[in-house]
C-alpha cells in the first residue's frame, strides 16, 4: 500500500523566526503559523479561530526563512508530518507534532509587494534587442552544407 505524507499550509509568522546551529554546523530554524479557520455552534453563524502549528526548517530553507520572514508577515509552507518524543527536565515522556519544512515561499498581494518595493512578475519586462535596420534581431542564415558545431 501506498502512503504519502505532504502537508501544505499558508499563514501568518506568530513570532520572529529562531535560527540556530546544531554542534555539527547544520542551521535549522523553529517558527510557528497561525492558520485561520472558521467554525459554528449553529448553522446560523459561522465563528473564525486559529489553529497554530510549529514548522521547523533545515540547512537553507532554515536560513531563508530567518533572513525574509518576520512576525506577522504570509508564508506558504510545504513539508511533511512529522511525530517525535522526548523527556522534559521532570523525566515526563512529552510528545510533538510538527511540520518539517522541505519549501517556503513568500505569500503577499501585489499591492504589498509593490508598496514593499519586492518583486512581482508584472514587473518584469521582456528583453529589447535592437536592431538598427528593422528593430528586430538579426539572425545568421546556416546552409544546409555546413558541418554544424554538435
Amino acid at each position: 500500500m501506498a502512503s504519502l505524507n505532504k502537508v501544505i499550509l499558508i499563514g501568518n509568522m506568530t513570532a520572529d523566526p529562531e535560527l540556530k546551529t546544531t554542534p555539527s554546523g547544520i542551521s535549522v530554524c523553529s517558527f510557528s503559523i497561525a492558520i485561520n479557520r472558521r467554525y459554528s455552534k449553529n448553522a446560523a453563524e459561522g465563528q473564525q479561530t486559529a489553529d497554530f502549528i510549529n514548522i521547523v526548517a533545515w540547512r537553507q530553507t532554515a536560513e531563508f526563512v530567518s533572513r525574509y520572514f518576520k512576525r506577522g508577515k504570509p508564508i506558504l509552507v510545504c513539508g511533511a508530518l512529522q511525530s517525535r518524543s522526548y523527556n522534559d527536565s521532570q523525566g515526563n515522556k512529552r510528545y510533538v507534532t510538527e511540520v518539517v519544512a522541505d519549501e517556503v515561499g513568500f505569500v503577499e498581494s501585489k499591492g504589498d509587494a509593490a508598496n514593499a518595493g519586492q518583486y512581482t512578475p508584472d514587473a518584469y519586462t521582456s528583453p529589447s534587442f535592437s536592431n538598427a535596420e528593422s528593430g528586430a534581431p538579426k539572425f545568421e542564415s546556416v546552409s544546409a552544407d555546413e558541418d554544424l558545431p554538435f
